[in-house]
């Protein structure tokens, strides 16, 4: 079965984040990268990979994906610090 992938994007600042869904992770940040895949990633110059899950079915990515929309802020920044506690940016 295919991955899919949810992830989170941020600023240069750190300051704000947008969550996605994908089943090709390099080629949908590289879409961010090139093309600004959306309004809110290109008002806010949001394209560094800071966390992504990989999971075995799509529809259990895209549960997360709407899970991790309705978090505050402070809880989606609590969760990639787990795994990412500087914030750098990811290589994908």
């Amino acid at each position: 079965m295919k991955s899919s992938y949810i992830y989170i994007l941020t600023n240069n600042y750190r300051t704000t984040f947008y969550v996605g869904v994908t089943a090709n992770l390099s080629k949908r940040i590289e879409e961010h990268h090139i093309e600004n895949a959306s309004k809110f990633t290109k008002k806010y110059n949001i394209k560094d990979l800071i966390y992504f899950e990989e999971f075995s079915d799509i529809e259990q990515a895209i549960a997360r994906e709407k899970q991790l929309k309705n978090w505050h802020k402070e809880w989606k920044l609590n969760l990639i610090k787990t795994i990412n506690p500087t914030l750098k940016t990811l290589d994908y």
